[in-house]
């Protein structure tokens, strides 16, 4: 089973950044793509990025275009999230979420479905 635990998140005033990291353990079968998602209270999951293995093809959600930034580490089994800019609607329980991709290829996914190992996610709190 692999297991992934996200860090990085915390409360902020509206403007300021967070950096997220995801780091995958056990037994990982690389390639695997990457996605984070955002849950708020009684809302629905939703996509704010995701990387393919190579992090040659990327994804973001129109809310969050221009402002994040999703990378990953391979040789560390990371995936980060950086957030600028943060606006109280970013507000939400973030999660990272693993693929196995069984190729190198470029893919990226954006449906909570198409995961296979989620993280328990990490809270993120802007203030107005």
């Amino acid at each position: 089973q692999v297991q992934l635990v996200e860090s990085g998140g915390g409360l902020v005033q509206a403007g300021g950044s967070l950096r997220l990291s995801c780091t995958a353990s056990g037994r990982t079968f690389n390639p695997y793509a990457m996605g984070w998602f955002r849950q708020a209270p009684g809302k629905e999951r939703d996509p704010v990025a995701a990387i393919s293995w190579s992090g040659g093809s990327t994804y973001y959600a129109d809310s969050v275009k221009g402002r994040f930034t999703i990378s990953r580490d391979n040789a560390k089994n990371t995936v980060y999230l950086q957030m600028n800019s943060l606006k109280p609607e970013d507000t939400a329980v973030h999660s990272c979420a693993a693929r196995p991709t069984y190729s190198s290829g470029s893919y990226v996914y954006t449906s909570p479905i198409q995961y296979d190992y989620w993280g328990q996610g990490t809270q993120v709190t802007v203030s107005s």
